[in-house]
């Protein structure tokens, strides 16, 4: 798979990696037990969704081995025979598990060096005899898991934007969920190609685990700054939807994965968003919160279907804003 933009690498003016900056690292410990602790957690979050739109945590709750063996279950499933994963291969994104080569495909100018493993779980899990059986076991325990972290984490975006704290989640910010399971084989020549291009997420939050390769890049300050992995640590970041919804105070940022001579590298991207990909879903209104509105900080954006958002996401490519059209012309 090579990729046929050279420019896309290298991004024109855009700086190569600052290895000197760092996503903020968020220690969630004592959120439930101490309200002292949970307000300081929420100044951390609500500037780490402001400034950067990428954090990491520790101490979220999730036991390592879990996270250890999710890792494992999906290598487990890309390295099998590929007469058993032709099973899992289709195109059909109405089926709830997917395995493919490429969402975008037929759509974008280059392949990624990637595979992917998706699994769509919210509103409607799949059923058991629907997984592989490889990682079925760790797939329902790691979603179990990951769902409670990401209810923790809209609680706190709710108070970092002033809201209720269950603002977020009684808009219905789970009600879509599914995990992008990827696989970055080792790249004899990653100068030539990439893992993932730069993109922002059609999500609300995404929540990343990811193996102890590396590659992925954040830009920042128009500069790319590589997030290192941390042994038991996710990464979250904001997602366009929850850019719209929070009226510019969060911000969605592009993202990439480079292509490494080691390997493989393994990442499990969870997204949540308010709208799930059924018709009354997909034709679903979205919009600035009302309370976060007043006549010194007006609306930037008018209301949109999800339908309309993915339609001009997909028409436009990853690496164009997707929420461009959507702010409203007198700002």
């Amino acid at each position: 798979m090579f990729y046929s933009e050279q420019s896309n690498l290298n991004d024109g003016s855009i700086s190569e990696s600052n290895s000197k900056l760092s996503i903020p690292l968020i220690d969630l410990t004592g959120i439930h037990d101490d309200p002292i602790l949970r307000d300081e957690v929420v100044k951390k979050v609500q500037n780490a969704s402001e400034k950067w739109g990428f954090f990491q945590v520790i101490n979220h709750g999730i036991p390592i081995h879990v996270l250890d063996e999710m890792i494992k279950g999906i290598c487990r499933f890309h390295q099998q025979d590929a007469k058993v994963r032709k099973e899992y291969y289709t195109r059909d994104l109405t089926k709830k598990v997917v395995y493919l080569s490429n969402f975008s495909l037929f759509q974008d100018l280059s392949a990624e060096w990637r595979d992917t493993l998706a699994f769509f779980w919210a509103p409607h899990p799949p059923k058991a005899d629907d997984l592989p059986p490889v990682c079925s076991d760790i797939v329902n325990e790691y979603t179990k898991q990951v769902m409670a972290l990401a209810s923790s984490l809209y609680e706190l975006l709710s108070e970092g934007l002033g809201l209720d704290r269950f603002h977020l989640k009684e808009m219905g910010g789970a009600e879509s969920v599914f995990h992008l399971c990827h696989y970055y084989p080792p790249c004899s020549e990653p100068e030539l190609t990439i893992g993932t291009p730069k993109h922002s997420d059609a999500s609300f939050i995404t929540i990343l685990l990811q193996d102890h390769i590396g590659g992925l890049q954040v830009l920042h300050d128009n500069q790319w700054i590589d997030v290192p992995p941390i042994h038991g640590a996710f990464v979250v970041n904001i997602g366009d939807l929850l850019q719209l919804v929070s009226n510019d105070k969060f911000t969605s940022v592009q993202h990439r994965v480079l292509a490494k001579h080691l390997g493989p590298r393994i990442s499990v991207a969870s997204i949540f968003r308010t709208c799930n990909d059924s018709l009354d879903g997909m034709e679903k209104v979205i919009g600035p919160i009302m309370e976060l509105l007043s006549k010194e900080s007006p609306s930037i954006y008018r209301n949109t279907s999800f339908k309309e958002y993915m339609t001009h996401r997909l028409a436009n490519g990853l690496g164009i804003s997707s929420l461009s059209p959507f702010k409203l012309c007198d700002l």
